[in-house]
């Protein structure tokens, strides 16, 4: 066994609610109005740099020997490496050359059980080693549990959606901690549980583990560690019967935090396309963890592809927590709170909401899957950058064998400005936007739904095109890979414009005028502005302004 694997030393991790968070949605085929198996994730991180990965399989597979170095994804540490199998498959972002996805959200779960020096693998690494190894999710279930079981798990609670083309899956882990015996962490490994979900409905997860008590005879629909109540029981967190234990009330119990920051963006999206919903209100705000939320719902009519994107865009408008509309959202009803999320203010502790869609996102992306389509094209990554809601998607093959320029990994980074890159372009819009969002942001969402409607019917187009040619396959993935950088590229230079069109429009607070022709002049010079409007602010901004300054500034 290698070094890596010797747990000399155990380190325990204090527990603390995590800034950097993400949120997945999954979206079954027979809840989608396509028939397709959807799964959405925002990748949440103010250090996280939002590029398109891209690994291409060796045609010949890799020799006998050959090792796979493992780098925590999170922080690129050198955690060690791990024998690399024969064959593998391509990837493109978080999706496999057959079709499967897999995104994930980190539910941190009971600091105890975290090992960070305990083994090899990190949670990134188990996803895209899962991709490289699986074409189906139970498959990839299996690598995931077998990798993090014989070389040792570093990471916290995670929970993961994953999907192929037939089914989709919500699946939880986390680590057993360090006990030493012998010289070795005999916890090595993670207790887990994965569900199916039911076909029809709708799930998701938000960094808070989900699944509650589970059927033990049902391995159709229900997969989980031999140790996973016993193991719950061994360190005190369980005592009653088999049937009535709840994996997230043993590992990650629930809390004000939980409820508020992490099961809120949960219950917003399952409200939108579920009856009932309001009923968990009290659940969503944190003030009742009796009210439990299923863990997934059947949407009242069946979902589009284009209204899940949108569901990536929510700040809980039309809730108690909308974040356009109290005094924190400016005189602009900007849906935006700088961090920290907590704050303090006479003694008492106050928080800014935590949306699905923030400022921090690196990358996000709706995966579909169709099984009526050839693989090479049946998997499409709708991929963004950045903030979803400044943000547009663009439709990327599974079978692309190519990234384009403007999504390449060594294009720019955190620390390096690139005038060639889509995180960067996307980011000067959004920080735009953020100053006037309910002008700006209106402006760059139109923007937005444009692209993406042109994109849903260009792909519908391109499936008719290569469903009317009997392409071999080497024609097919030449196409596919045509296909998404060409429209990629296309994106980066609409943003580039856009860029530019908001500055003109939006200048210095002013509001230029425009008919079909374009901006209006002032009828003598075509140079100079016409009719300018000055949208001023919120009511709410002007009632709060008046109670704290009125007497200085009203007009006598």
């Amino acid at each position: 066994m290698k070094k890596f694997l010797l747990a000399v030393v155990c380190s325990l991790v204090i527990g603390v609610g995590t800034v950097d968070a993400c949120t997945s949605f999954i979206i079954t085929k027979g809840a989608s109005t396509d028939g397709s198996v959807m799964v959405s994730y925002a990748a949440d991180a103010h250090q996280l740099y939002g590029v398109l990965y891209k690994y291409n399989a060796p045609r010949r597979g890799y020799k006998p020997g050959a090792m796979v170095p493992i780098y925590e994804w999170d922080t690129g540490r050198y955690l060690g490496e791990i024998p690399q199998v024969r064959q593998t498959y391509s990837t493109v972002g978080n999706m496999n050359e057959h079709q499967l996805i897999i995104a994930e959200s980190t539910f941190g779960g009971r600091p105890e059980l975290e090992n960070p020096n305990g083994g090899i693998l990190d949670y990134g690494s188990l996803i895209y080693l899962a991709l490289q190894r699986a074409s189906t999710a139970r498959e990839a279930i299996e690598v995931i549990v077998d990798l993090a079981n014989t070389y040792g798990y570093v990471s916290s609670g995670e929970s993961l959606s994953i999907a192929d083309k037939n089914e989709a899956w919500i699946f939880e882990m986390i680590g057993k901690g360090c006990k030493i015996i012998d010289g070795q962490n005999v916890n090595n490994g993670i207790v887990w549980v994965a569900r199916r979900v039911p076909d029809g409905y709708i799930c998701a997860h938000a960094n808070q583990a989900r699944i509650g008590q589970f059927p033990l005879d049902d391995p159709e629909n229900c997969m989980y560690a031999p140790d996973v109540i016993s193991f719950a029981r061994e360190m005190g967190y369980y005592e009653g019967s088999d049937e009535d234990f709840s994996f997230c009330d043993a590992y990650a119990p629930l809390s004000f935090d939980a409820l508020r920051g992490c099961e809120s963006r949960v219950w917003s999206f399952f409200r939108m396309f579920a009856t009932g919903m309001d009923a968990y209100l009290d659940y969503a705000m944190g003030y009742n963890t009796d009210n439990r939320m299923p863990l997934w719902v059947k949407p009242s009519q069946k979902i589009s592809p284009k209204q899940v994107f949108d569901a990536m865009r929510d700040h809980f408008e039309g809730t108690p927590m909308d974040m356009t509309a109290d005094i924190g959202a400016g005189g602009s009803a900007c849906p935006y709170r700088w961090r920290p999320m907590t704050w303090e203010w006479n003694g008492k502790t106050y928080l800014n909401e935590r949306a699905t869609a923030t400022q921090q996102t690196g990358f996000w992306f709706v995966g579909q899957t169709r099984n009526i389509m050839p693989d090479v094209i049946g998997g499409i990554l709708w991929f963004g950058v950045d903030d979803a809601a400044t943000s547009a998607l663009t439709p990327i093959f599974c079978g692309t064998t190519e990234v384009p320029w403007c999504l390449d990994e060594n294009n720019g980074s955190m620390l390096e400005y690139s005038d060639t890159s889509m995180f960067w372009i996307f980011n000067r819009i959004a920080q735009f936007a953020y100053l006037r969002y309910d002008i700006i942001g209106a402006a760059v969402q139109k923007a937005a739904d444009k692209w993406e409607n042109e994109m849903l019917l260009a792909v519908q187009e391109f499936d008719e095109y290569i469903m009317h040619h009997d392409f071999p396959q080497r024609k097919l993935v030449k196409e596919a890979t045509r296909f998404s950088v060409d429209n990629a590229q296309k994106l980066f230079q609409r943003w580039n414009e856009l860029d530019k069109y908001l500055m003109v429009k939006y200048i210095d607070g002013n509001v230029k005028c425009e008919d079909r022709n374009g901006f209006i002049g002032n009828g003598y010079d075509k140079n100079i502005p016409g009719e300018i409007e000055w949208p001023g602010y919120t009511d709410k901004w002007k009632e709060a302004v008046v109670k704290d300054a009125g007497n200085v500034l009203r007009v006598q």
